[in-house]
């Protein structure tokens, strides 16, 4: 009995069938956390929801920010950009059951010891902490309000965390944090702009996981979004997004049940797509 954690898929579901086939994956014996950006920019997000969907309760998926962007654009919040690939989901006769399950999909888990986010973690957030913010956002999402509030879910403000905020505040920030953060500067304060690598950091900035004092340091935390930044294995840390969709690969790590990291497992992805995110 295997966990695996997956990096982004994006819509390729060519790629995710030869991993899976790869892993000798097991439905019945194995576990599978998809780390967010299920769909778009990849030919195939309709099979890829389908796929996941099929899959029950063997497979996990995080909300990623290209997740978040099919619900918007599906409620009218947002137009789709240019090079979407969501018309599929969109248009299919049950597109409702296929959003509705979008929305139940939490923005971060806590699995074999791991804390599992899409993007990142603001450096004032312990790991419970953490936890206890993507539930209570995902609570509102998954309720009746959640589509009303996709409205409100866009902006760059405000850009670091206090727990005073009002709601419409609090669960902007936490979203931006779980699914688009990569710089932030040593008082938590995000900048979006830059989605170069690593050694891309704007002055005053430096990634999440850097900061000093971080306060979930000590919790070992693997994520997706920043292909750029390629796969990143450090103690208590694991960066799994190797640009599938910008021809790179799609990985996946192995865990045991105690949360050692076992393998790391990587199958090719072509695409004819230009880098970008």
């Amino acid at each position: 009995m295997s966990l695996y954690l997956i990096g982004d898929v994006q819509g390729c579901d060519a790629a995710l069938q030869r991993l899976l086939d790869t892993l000798d994956f097991s439905p019945s014996r194995d576990t599978l956390v998809l780390l967010g950006d299920l769909v778009n920019r990849g030919p195939d997000s309709l099979p890829v929801l389908r796929r996941l969907m099929a899959l029950g309760e063997s497979a996990h998926c995080l909300l990623g920010n290209h997740d978040l962007h099919l619900l918007a654009v599906a409620h009218g919040v947002r137009k789709a950009h240019r090079n979407d690939t969501l018309d599929a989901i969109l248009q299919a006769k049950d597109r409702d059951h296929l959003l509705d399950w979008v929305r139940q999909r939490p923005l971060a888990m806590h699995l074999n010891g791991w804390l599992l986010v899409h993007a990142g973690v603001l450096p004032q957030w312990s790991a419970g902490q953490t936890l206890a913010l993507a539930e209570e956002v995902s609570r509102m999402l998954r309720g009746t309000d959640g589509p009303e509030w996709l409205q409100q879910m866009y902006g760059n403000q405000p850009d670091h965390w206090r727990d005073d905020w009002p709601d419409a505040d609090r669960w902007r920030v936490v979203v931006n944090a779980l699914t688009r953060l990569r710089f932030c500067n040593t008082q938590g304060v995000m900048e979006f702009a830059t989605k170069d690598s690593a050694a891309a950091a704007p002055q005053g900035f430096m990634p999440w996981f850097e900061v000093p004092g971080r306060r979930s340091a000590d919790t070992p935390i693997a994520f997706g979004h920043w292909s750029t930044l390629g796969l990143l294995r450090r103690p208590l840390l694991l960066g799994l997004d190797t640009g599938c969709i910008w021809g790179g690969c799609l990985s996946a790590a192995r865990l045991s049940a105690d949360g050692t990291l076992e393998d790391i497992i990587q199958v090719r992805c072509p695409q004819a797509q230009k880098p970008g995110h």
